[in-house]
C-alpha cells in the first residue's frame, strides 16, 4: 500500500514537472501587435516626430530570432501635408512596410531581473531596400511579458529614398528610429 502511494506521488510529481517544462518552453516565444515606433527627423531649424502604436513584433528566445514590422501608413507626424509627403517619399503604395528581421547575438537570461543589453544582427528593410543592421537595445522580463527597447539611425540614401523638400529646405538624410514594445507569451 505504501509503495503504491509512493508510485502515485512520483507519477504526480512527474506529471506536474512535465507541465512546468512545457509551460516554460512555450514561454520562449513572445509576440504583440501593439508596440510603439517613432522616427525623429530634422530640417533646418526644426525637427518633427512620426509615431505609430501599431508596431508588430515577435521574439523567439529558443531560436534567437526577432522580427518587427510596421505598416508605414499608420505613421502620423501631426501634420496631414507632411504625412502625405512622407508616404509619397517612402513609396507606401508599393512598399507599405518597414521591417527588421534578425537574430540575437548576445545571451538573454529570462530569469534575471531588470533590463539586459541585447545585441541583434539582422536586416532592416524600408522602401523595398534591405540593409544589414547591428544594434544594441534592451530586453526585460516583467510580469511574464518581454519588454524590448531599441534605437538606431537610418540613412534615407541607403534605402534609395529621396528626402522630401520644400524649395531649398530638405529633410535630413539621417533618421532616428526607436521602438518600445511589450510582447506577451505565445500559447
Amino acid at each position: 500500500m505504501k509503495e503504491h502511494r509512493t508510485t502515485s506521488l512520483l507519477a504526480t510529481i512527474a506529471l506536474l514537472s512535465s507541465f512546468f517544462l512545457v509551460e516554460n518552453a512555450s514561454a520562449q516565444k513572445f509576440s504583440s501587435d501593439e508596440g510603439h515606433v517613432e522616427f525623429r527627423s530634422h530640417v533646418p531649424l526644426h525637427s518633427f516626430t512620426g509615431r505609430s502604436d501599431e508596431l508588430i513584433g515577435a521574439v523567439n528566445l529558443e531560436t534567437g530570432t526577432v522580427d518587427f514590422y510596421v505598416d508605414l501608413e499608420t505613421l502620423r507626424t501631426g501634420n496631414g501635408k507632411r504625412d502625405k509627403d512622407m508616404r509619397k517619399a517612402l513609396g507606401t503604395n508599393e512598399y507599405p512596410f518597414a521591417e527588421f528581421y534578425g537574430t540575437l547575438s548576445s545571451t538573454f537570461d529570462p530569469e534575471k531581473e531588470g533590463p539586459q543589453d541585447a545585441a541583434v544582427s539582422g536586416t532592416f528593410t524600408v522602401h523595398g531596400v534591405p540593409q544589414p543592421l547591428e544594434l544594441i537595445g534592451t530586453m526585460e522580463m516583467k510580469d511574464g511579458d518581454l519588454i524590448v527597447l531599441a534605437a538606431w539611425s537610418v540613412f534615407l540614401e541607403d534605402h534609395k529614398i529621396k528626402p522630401p523638400r520644400l524649395l531649398i529646405i530638405k529633410v535630413d538624410d539621417e533618421q532616428q528610429i526607436t521602438i518600445n514594445i511589450r510582447l506577451g507569451p505565445d500559447n
